[in-house]
């Protein structure tokens, strides 16, 4: 079952915080039901939104689907695929999710089995619905 306590948050806390000022990234550190790291990206010099619909484009242009941007100020990033962005905001991405880890992260889910076992979630937010990203450049 997945978990996570205020106390490792807190021990996570400065090596996430080291990840944000090394970018020049604003962003806060939350736990969501007891079960996932949170991290609210609030503002900063990289341009996650412009990134994300880059990559959504050609993805989209590949597979002959329609392409449907991302028009807010605000979204969800793929904790599993977002180091695969292109540039310094795949380096953030994979440097925060690597902190986010720390040294006692696992995932031993078995998904042909229906079976699911994490030390805890990930999620990252790139601004709120009520509090859009401000992009610095």
């Amino acid at each position: 079952m997945a978990y996570i306590s205020q106390a490792e948050k807190k021990e996570l806390a400065p090596s996430i915080k080291a990840v944000l000022k090394k970018y020049g990234v604003k962003g806060s550190i939350g736990i969501n039901h007891h079960s996932s790291l949170v991290v609210n990206l609030k503002e900063g010099k990289l341009d996650f939104i412009g990134e994300a619909n880059k990559k959504n484009k050609a993805t989209c242009e590949r597979q002959g689907m329609p392409y449907h941007p991302i028009t807010g100020d605000h979204y969800q990033a793929n904790s599993y695929y977002a180091m695969e962005d292109e540039g310094n905001v795949g380096e953030f991405m994979g440097e925060l999710i690597t902190a986010m880890k720390g040294d006692r992260w696992f995932d031993k889910s078995d998904i042909m089995t229906d079976y699911f076992h994490t030390a805890y979630y990930l999620d990252i937010n790139v601004g709120k619905w009520n509090k859009p990203y401000n992009y610095t450049s």
